[in-house]
C-alpha cells in the first residue's frame, strides 16, 4: 500500500501539504480533487519520485511498477502504434534482447526470453495497442501516421494510450478526459473499471469519477481529507460538514434559493418529458449538495441578453464540410429562443463541423443559413484560448470590449471568475490552461449573448468551475447548443439532443443513458471501412475477456427485447407529446409577438383602438389555447411516466 505520514511538501515559498496523511490500499481506485494550485499534480510528482517530501514519511512498495500519463506533448517520427508500445518498457526490453539473441550465432537464452515475453502477453502487444488507440478514437489509417502529424490534443491521447499500455501496479492519470469526446470517455471509463492495479485519478468530470472511483481524497487547507465512496458521496458528506459552519450559512441559503428558483421556473414550462423529469430529479438532488460548494471562488451568471421572438439562426437542406468533402448532408436545424440542445455522435462524425457552420465560420457546401438581425452570438471552442492576447491582462481584454465601462465594475465582474487584484491586471502569458479557459468564458458572458455555442467548454476547468458553469447555464435564458464529454453538464443544462452520425443530423429521441445504449448497438455493427472487416465493437472493447463478452451479449439481447416492448407501449404517447410540444412552441412564439405589440405605447392611442381590441382578443385566445395544450401535455406526461415506471 501507499502511506504518507505527517508529510510536509513545499514548492518554492508555497506550502502545499503540512502534516498531511494519506493511505491507498492495493487495488483502490481514488479520485484526487482540490482547487487549482492545491497540490494535486505535486502529489503525483511525489509518487513518481520527481519531488521529495520536506518532512514526514512516505512508504510505497519498491517493486511497484508506476505508470503515468505525461502532460507534455511529444514530437516524434515514430508511428502512433509504436509510440504506444514504447510505453511498455518491459516489453520493449524483451523485444530488444530477443532481437540481439536472434542476431547472434548462439540461441541459448532465446527460449527463456520467449517464455518471459509470453508471461507478459507480449505476443498480443500489437493487438492491445491497436485496441487502445481505437478505443480513444483513432482510426485504422491513423495508427501508422507519425506522432508529429497529430495536433496537441491528439498527442495527449497518445500519451494516455501509452500509460494504459504500461504493465503497472500504480496508475496515475491527470485529467485524462480533457481531450476526449463523450464516446472515448465512456470507453476509458470501462477500461479503468476493469483495471486491477491501484488507480489515482485527477478529473473535473464528476460522472466519470462517480462511475470509476470508490474513494475521494480532497486536498484542502494543506491537508488530504479522505472520503469513502464516489464523488457524489463526497459532496453529500462535505455538504453535511460545511452546513454546520455558521460562516457559510448565508451564502448557502442564497445558492439554494437560486436552485429552487430555477426548479420552479423549469417545472412551470412544458418541455421534453423525459429530459424534464430527469433534470428536475437531478436539480432536487443538487439542492441537497449545494452546501458542498458554498466556498467556491466562482460566482457568476449570464447577463440579460437581447430578446428575440423568432429563430436566431437556422440551416436548411445544408451540406456541411470542408472544400469538396461533405461530412453532413441535408442538415436542417432551427435554433429558437430558449432552445437547449446537446450534440451527440461518434468521434469525427461532424459535431464541431456543425457548430462552425452555425457560427458562420465554415461556408456551406450547399443549402441555406439564415440568421436573425437580433442575434448576439457567444461561441466557445479550444481555439478561442489561442486567440487571446498573451501580453494583455484579463482586465484589458474586457476593457477592449467596453472601453466606457468603469474599471471597478469590470474588476467586480472578473472577481466572479476568480480573477482578483493583480490576477486581473497581470498579463495572461503565464496563465494555466484552466485560467485561460475561464477568461475566454468570461468574455463570452460579458457580451450578453442570446445564443451560446459551446464546444467542450469544461476542458481544463476544475470541478468547482464546472459546477459554477452548470449553475450559470441553468439560469441562462438564451438558446444553447453544447458539445461535451461531461455528462453531468449535459444532463443539467439541455432539454433535447441531436445526433450527428453516418453523415446525417437527426433529433435523438432519448437521454444520455439511451445514447450509451445506442453506442453499444453501434459497436455491434461491422465497420466496412476496415480492411480486415473488424467491427467497431472489437475496436472499443477488444480488451474484454471472452466470458465477459458472452455475458454482455446475453444482457444486451434481453435489453433489446425489453426496449422493443417498452417502445411499443411508449411510442404513441411520445409522439403525441412531441406534437403537443411543437404546438406549444409555435403558440408561445406567437404570444411573444403579441406581447411585443402590446409593449409599443403607440398601440394605446385613440386612433389604434380597433387594432388594440383585436390584439387583446388574440392574446386571450392564445392564452386559452396555451393553457389547454399545457394541461393536455401534463396529463400525457404523467401517463407516460407511469407507463415508463411500470416497465422499469
Amino acid at each position: 500500500m501507499i502511506r504518507l505520514i505527517d508529510i510536509n511538501l513545499q514548492r518554492g515559498s508555497q506550502v502545499l501539504l503540512q502534516k498531511a496523511n494519506f493511505t491507498a490500499h492495493p487495488g483502490a481506485k481514488i479520485g484526487v480533487i482540490g482547487a487549482n494550485g492545491s497540490g494535486k499534480s505535486s502529489l503525483f510528482k511525489l509518487l513518481l519520485g520527481q519531488l521529495h517530501i520536506d518532512a514526514g514519511e512516505m512508504m510505497m512498495p519498491k517493486q511497484w511498477r508506476v505508470a503515468h500519463m505525461a502532460q507534455e506533448v511529444s514530437v516524434s517520427q515514430r508511428s502512433a502504434v509504436d509510440y504506444v508500445l514504447d510505453g511498455n518498457i518491459e516489453l520493449r526490453g524483451l523485444q530488444a534482447a530477443i532481437a540481439k539473441e536472434e542476431a547472434s550465432e548462439s540461441h541459448d537464452q532465446l527460449g527463456d526470453l520467449y517464455a518471459q515475453l509470453d508471461a507478459i502477453d507480449g505476443f498480443n502487444a500489437d493487438y492491445k495497442a491497436e485496441q487502445l488507440l481505437h478505443g480513444l478514437g483513432f482510426t485504422q489509417p491513423q495508427l501508422v501516421e507519425p506522432v508529429s502529424s497529430f495536433s496537441g490534443g491528439w498527442r495527449i491521447r497518445l500519451n494516455l494510450a501509452q500509460a494504459l499500455m504500461c504493465q503497472s501496479d500504480l496508475l496515475l492519470l491527470d485529467e485524462p478526459t480533457n481531450h476526449l469526446d463523450l464516446d472515448a470517455s465512456l470507453w476509458l471509463e470501462q477500461w479503468l473499471r476493469a483495471y486491477e492495479g491501484t488507480l489515482l485519478i485527477i478529473s473535473h468530470d464528476r460522472d466519470f469519477l462517480d462511475n470509476v472511483v470508490g474513494a475521494i481524497v480532497h486536498i484542502e487547507h494543506q491537508q488530504c481529507w479522505s472520503y469513502s465512496g464516489n464523488y457524489s458521496a463526497f459532496e453529500q458528506l462535505r455538504a453535511e460538514r460545511l452546513a454546520q459552519q455558521q460562516a457559510s450559512y448565508d451564502k448557502q441559503q442564497r445558492r439554494k434559493a437560486e436552485i429552487h428558483q430555477f426548479v420552479a421556473r423549469f417545472k412551470a414550462k412544458a418541455s421534453k418529458a423525459k429530459q424534464a423529469q430527469s433534470r428536475i430529479k437531478e436539480l432536487q438532488r443538487m439542492e441537497d449538495i449545494a452546501p458542498a460548494h458554498v466556498d467556491s471562488p466562482f460566482d457568476f451568471h449570464f447577463l440579460e441578453s437581447k430578446k428575440s421572438y423568432s429563430a436566431l439562426t437556422s440551416l436548411h437542406d445544408a451540406n456541411l464540410g470542408y472544400e469538396e468533402t461533405v461530412i453532413i448532408s441535408n442538415a436542417n436545424i432551427e435554433l429558437l429562443p430558449g432552445s437547449r440542445i446537446g450534440l451527440l455522435g461518434p468521434n469525427g462524425a461532424g459535431k464541431s463541423t456543425l457548430i462552425k457552420s452555425l457560427v458562420g465560420g465554415l461556408p456551406l457546401l450547399a443549402g441555406e443559413r439564415k440568421q436573425s438581425d437580433n442575434l448576439m452570438l457567444g461561441y466557445f471552442a479550444q481555439h478561442q484560448l489561442e486567440a487571446l492576447d498573451m501580453n494583455a491582462s484579463a482586465l484589458l481584454h474586457v476593457q477592449r470590449l467596453s472601453p466606457d465601462t468603469r474599471e471597478q465594475e469590470i474588476r467586480g465582474f472578473l472577481g466572479g471568475f476568480n480573477f482578483h487584484g493583480d490576477k486581473a491586471s497581470d498579463a495572461i502569458r503565464d496563465f494555466s490552461g484552466g485560467e485561460k479557459a475561464r477568461l475566454a468564458l468570461s468574455l463570452i458572458v460579458w457580451q450578453k449573448p442570446n445564443l451560446l455555442l459551446l464546444d467542450e467548454p469544461t476542458n481544463h476547468l476544475d470541478l468547482e468551475m464546472c459546477h459554477a458553469l452548470t449553475v450559470a447555464l441553468q439560469g441562462y435564458a438564451g438558446a444553447l447548443v453544447i458539445i461535451s464529454h461531461d455528462r453531468h453538464l449535459l444532463r443539467n443544462t439541455v432539454d433535447q439532443f441531436y445526433l450527428v452520425a453516418e453523415g446525417k443530423l437527426t433529433e435523438f429521441d432519448g437521454d444520455i443513458t439511451d445514447y450509451q445504449r445506442w453506442l453499444k448497438g453501434l459497436e455491434q455493427k461491422p465497420d466496412q471501412s476496415d480492411s480486415d472487416g473488424a467491427s467497431k465493437k472489437s475496436q472499443k472493447n477488444g480488451l474484454l475477456s471472452g466470458k465477459a463478452e458472452s455475458v454482455q451479449k446475453t444482457e444486451k439481447k434481453e435489453q433489446r427485447q425489453n426496449a422493443a416492448l417498452k417502445r411499443q407501449r411508449l411510442n404513441p404517447l411520445r409522439s403525441k407529446i412531441k406534437k403537443l410540444e411543437q404546438r406549444i412552441d409555435k403558440k408561445q412564439i406567437k404570444m411573444n409577438e403579441v406581447e411585443q405589440q402590446l409593449a409599443d405605447n403607440s398601440i394605446y392611442e385613440d386612433s389604434n383602438k380597433t387594432v388594440l381590441t383585436d390584439i387583446l382578443y388574440e392574446q386571450r385566445q392564445l392564452q386559452q389555447e396555451l393553457n389547454l395544450c399545457e394541461e393536455e401535455w401534463m396529463t400525457l406526461s404523467d401517463e407516460y411516466e407511469q407507463l415508463e415506471s411500470e416497465n422499469n
